[in-house]
């Protein structure tokens, strides 16, 4: 018996496509889904990055260790991140490591500063999550790691702040700017001064390790930042 939709392609030796057959349907089927497969890599280089400055420092992490990491070729990366390629690496894996963990907190990395009414313990959860995420080695090395680059690039520098720190600080000043209008601090203090009151010390103590940074400095912090912030009476 034979099939007239191929009787005419036979008696030449030639062949019709025919896009209902099994095997063509079968190869649609097993098709690569490339956006899947370049999220996947993109991740694992995310990962590598951060892990390899954890355990190497940023000096002695190599596209090519986390190329070799992450189970890539270099040249995706430098297709990828083509400008910079270790920093720019590194910064995205950052912002991006920032977001998931705000996302696993309930919030996000731009999100508000929840307003209880109780501007001191508002606060106080702030900078203790600051100080809990500057311990961690996944965020402590990268930041020191990009602070440092930032300070040699200056590009670099300015996306950093634009991207991560500069977001962060607008979320403290306009909790402070509430707390104004509830007459809660005085009304002629300057909202970005008092936020750098409370964040300023922190970072310092952090960056130059002068002293252990722990939760009851973040609450001395807010407790003195405020006794200044006061409305005069």
């Amino acid at each position: 018996m034979t099939d007239s939709r191929t009787t005419g392609s036979r008696a030449t030796g030639s062949r019709t496509p025919d896009s209902t057959a099994p095997d063509s349907a079968a190869s649609d089927a097993k098709a690569p889904d490339a956006s899947r497969r370049s999220e996947r890599s993109r991740r694992a280089i995310h990962a590598a990055a951060l892990d390899l400055v954890a355990e190497v420092g940023y000096a002695r992490t190599t596209v090519e260790g986390i190329a070799a990491r992450a189970g890539v070729g270099k040249q995706t990366i430098y297709r990828w991140w083509p400008a910079n390629s270790k920093a720019a690496v590194l910064m995205e894996a950052f912002l991006d490591l920032a977001e998931r963990t705000a996302e696993a907190a309930g919030g996000d990395a731009g999100g508000e500063i929840p307003d209880t009414g109780d501007l001191a313990a508002d606060l106080r959860q702030v900078l203790r999550a600051t100080v809990d995420e500057l311990a961690d080695p996944a965020f402590d090395r990268t930041t020191r790691a990009l602070t440092a680059e930032g300070v040699i690039d200056p590009a670099l520098g300015a996306e950093f702040t634009a991207k991560l720190l500069e977001p962060q600080l607008q979320t403290c000043v306009r909790r402070i700017e509430a707390a104004q209008a509830a007459g809660d601090i005085d009304p002629d203090a300057d909202p970005r001064i008092a936020v750098e009151l409370l964040v300023g010390p922190l970072h310092h103590r952090w960056l130059h390790r002068t002293l252990p940074l722990t939760h009851a400095y973040a609450d001395a912090l807010v407790d003195h930042a405020l006794r200044g912030l006061s409305p005069r009476k």
